[in-house]
């Protein structure tokens, strides 16, 4: 891999990480534009750490005052404190079921699975729920104090289903999210505050993957610079995701999905294997 397309690598992951529009899929199409083999999991992976390191800068004081919150609540029980701690807890349990069931669907996803027509089936399928979310079901007032354990274990469910190839793990639990009556800034926080721990979880699951010659194979200074690339790109995808919420909707991701969907059924020989793991 040689620095530009480590730019481009980084530009793709950084912006679409957090978007309704699986960034995995992104980085496939990226290569296969290219003429690279797919990178590998250990490099996705790789590129998903720099992202989680834009949300937590992006959501420091978020992330502060939440631990702060859940700490003070075990140590007093105060009052005030007790938004903060069952947030806590929503995000912990959407996070188990997420790994518990997305370790145990993992084995079940065959390469049919990872074939152009099922991707882009995906793709399209991701955009219809969000026609769906826009035109039956509109937004809720919901807010954290509002949030049940119910919401957690819908939104873990869901967030699930984004390891089926094509499907975006931030649009999932957006998705689900507002469907469930959140309101637009619940959905979105809970959604990138949920993405620390699930990202880190499956970095810690794929240690062997990155590990395997990944850093040799790749060269460590492409590497270096599609990670800040990633960082700083996902910093802006984060900026740009939130300000777009709060004017436009989410509609106009569906008019892209369709479009990709079909550029990755008729332009992908339907053959092909996507190395998607």
């Amino acid at each position: 891999m040689n620095y530009l397309e480590a730019i481009l690598f980084g530009i793709v992951q950084g912006i679409t990480e957090f978007l309704p529009i699986s960034s995995t899929a992104h980085i496939v199409v990226t290569g296969y534009l290219l003429g690279q083999t797919y990178p590998g999991l250990g490099f996705e992976i790789f590129l998903h750490l720099a992202s989680v390191l834009a949300v937590l800068i992006y959501f420091r004081k978020d992330l502060q005052r939440l631990i702060a919150g859940f700490l003070r609540y075990l140590a007093r029980r105060a009052p005030e404190d007790r938004t903060e701690f069952f947030f806590g807890l929503y995000i912990a349990v959407a996070t188990v079921i997420t790994g518990v069931l997305g370790i145990l669907m993992k084995g079940q996803i065959g390469d049919a699975m990872k074939q152009p027509p099922f991707v882009a089936a995906m793709l399209a399928l991701t955009g219809v729920a969000l026609i769906f979310l826009e035109r039956f079901s509109g937004y809720g007032e919901r807010r954290e104090k509002d949030m049940t354990f119910r919401d957690s274990v819908v939104i873990g469910l869901g967030q699930t289903v984004a390891v089926l190839p094509g499907i975006s793990r931030s649009g999932s639990t957006l998705i689900v999210a507002l469907l469930s009556g959140l309101s637009r800034e619940t959905a979105v926080r809970y959604s990138f505050l949920l993405a620390v721990p699930v990202i880190l979880g499956s970095s810690v699951l794929a240690l062997g993957d990155l590990r395997d010659g990944m850093f040799g194979r790749i060269g460590w200074g492409p590497l270096m610079v599609s990670f800040a690339v990633t960082f700083v790109c996902s910093l802006i995808g984060i900026i740009w995701l939130i300000e777009f919420l709060k004017r436009k909707k989410l509609v106009w991701f569906a008019a892209y999905l369709f479009a990709l969907a079909l550029f990755v059924f008729f332009y992908f020989p339907s053959e092909m294997v996507i190395g998607v793991d």
